[in-house]
């Protein structure tokens, strides 16, 4: 069997791979069982080198990478460079963080001496998504390793030489043989590999469906597990917020990536009294996005990762009209070859609409207005996601306040929701649950273990 890289701009093969096979598989196992045996004696001082060198590996092939990006799923070149450089300055990070994080803590208790360690769990399955092919793995990668795990990689499937890649860049760093693996593999092969003793934990980022799927796998295997699945972010803005200010971040907040982000913001509420001015200043900055070739560094919105996606959008959007929602401008595809979906934007949305409730995987915004911030922040938590949010107010203890309600694994207030390595990041609800990066994502995967040393204290 055989899985063939699309390019999403223009429609064409750009090549196909061989699938591996069982064997590989059972190769790939135990190879990284016993990489990981040894790599998890190492002193952290020691293991931490590894992401100093995959940093410069990152750094020095930036060009490559970032073209590779293009290619194989469509994001605009300038995001793609910035994608690789995000992700060797989460492996600085880590090379720094890593052993203040992991380090012994003491606990007073009845013991002479007790102290908290931090031991890996083993190798870890990583299922990665499409849209941001190097950073969701090295995000996790990074203090994976740190931490004294090894990795398995099974990544989508559209995008192979990514996938690839970043076994390339881990290999070129100086990894220990056998330490980490890209499986190019029939999804089928997932549950085996989750039920086999050698794979000590999962990790996904994806859709909320094959979220539910994978962890139902992994609990009934007793494996740990990070999941970072769906989500449709409410971006709130207040009757005294920075209206200009809030438009433009806006529109960057919605189409990064082609809109194509589990934190792009995708819901905007907007209160009654402002919403004619938002919508006024959104509408004008959608308008100036260039749509177009991804190579070329004035585009804004390249192509859609895959013509599916395209199609649910724009099904979703028509959904949306024929409910009620009112077409400001885009709601179609883009002339011509490739995946590409004009910028769309749909006032009037209301609760229950397509646009309103559904994670919206493109370039297409809903507005939903409101009477004020109660019914705001009502509607923000009225969905099954609870992943990203943002609210918008020139009364910063008003916002800390609000904020304190919102159902979300983060609110970002005046500003765009992002990730951050210095920073927690996750969901609740159907957007899943666990956390990647800061001090408590490298704890994720570690067993957090007391060791009690006596005598006990009379």
């Amino acid at each position: 069997m055989m899985i063939t890289s699309i390019n999403p701009a223009t429609g064409q093969e750009i090549a196909r791979f061989d699938l591996h096979t069982k064997d590989d598989v059972e190769q790939a196992l135990s190879a990284a069982a016993a990489a990981q045996a040894a790599w998890r004696e190492k002193d952290i001082s020691e293991r931490v080198k590894l992401l100093t060198s995959i940093a410069k590996v990152l750094r020095a092939n930036k060009d490559r990478y970032a073209d590779m990006i293009v290619r194989e799923m469509g994001k605009p070149i300038v995001e793609a460079e910035a994608e690789i450089e995000k992700c060797a300055f989460n492996c600085d990070f880590y090379a720094e963080a890593a052993p203040r994080f992991l380090g012994d803590e003491k606990v007073e208790a009845n013991a002479s001496e007790s102290l908290v360690v931090f031991d890996p769990l083993g190798v870890v399955l990583a299922i990665m998504p499409w849209n941001y092919p190097f950073w969701q793995f090295f995000r996790f990668a990074a203090p994976a390793f740190a931490a004294g795990n090894g990795s398995i990689l099974k990544h989508a499937n559209n995008v192979p030489e990514c996938a690839l890649a970043c076994e390339e860049i881990v290999r070129e760093a100086g990894a220990p043989e056998g330490l980490f693996k890209t499986l190019l593999i029939d999804h089928k092969l997932i549950e085996g590999m989750i039920n086999d003793d050698r794979i000590a934990a999962v990790t996904l980022t994806g859709s909320t469906e094959v979220g539910a799927i994978v962890a139902g796998q992994a609990g009934k295997a007793l494996k740990k597990q990070v999941l970072e699945l769906g989500g449709s972010d409410p971006f709130i803005v207040l009757e005294d917020a920075d209206i200009d200010e809030a438009a433009k971040v806006a529109v960057k907040a919605r189409f990064t990536n082609v809109g194509q982000s589990c934190i792009n913001a995708k819901r905007f509420i907007v209160v009654d009294s402002i919403a004619d001015r938002f919508v006024e200043a959104f509408v004008k900055g959608v308008k100036e996005l260039k749509v177009g070739d991804p190579t070329e560094r004035d585009t804004k919105i390249g192509p859609m990762a895959r013509g599916n996606l395209r199609d649910t959008l724009h099904e979703q959007v028509e959904r949306t009209v024929t409910a009620g929602g009112k077409l400001l401008t885009g709601g179609k595809p883009a002339e011509g070859p490739g995946f590409f979906y004009l910028p769309t934007v749909l006032d009037n949305v209301e609760p229950g609409m397509a646009a309103a409730c559904e994670e919206t995987f493109g370039p297409a915004a809903a507005i939903i207005r409101v009477k004020n911030e109660d019914e705001a922040i009502k509607l923000a938590n009225s969905i099954e996601f609870g992943l990203g949010s943002a609210i918008w107010s020139k009364n910063i203890t008003r916002a800390r306040k609000l904020a304190r309600r919102i159902e979300a694994g983060a609110v970002f207030i005046n500003g765009m929701v992002a990730s951050d390595p210095r920073l927690p990041f996750g969901g609740i609800k159907k957007s899943g649950y666990g956390r990647e990066l800061g001090s408590f994502g490298i704890r994720e995967f570690v067993n957090i273990k007391t060791v009690w040393i006596g005598p006990a204290k009379s």
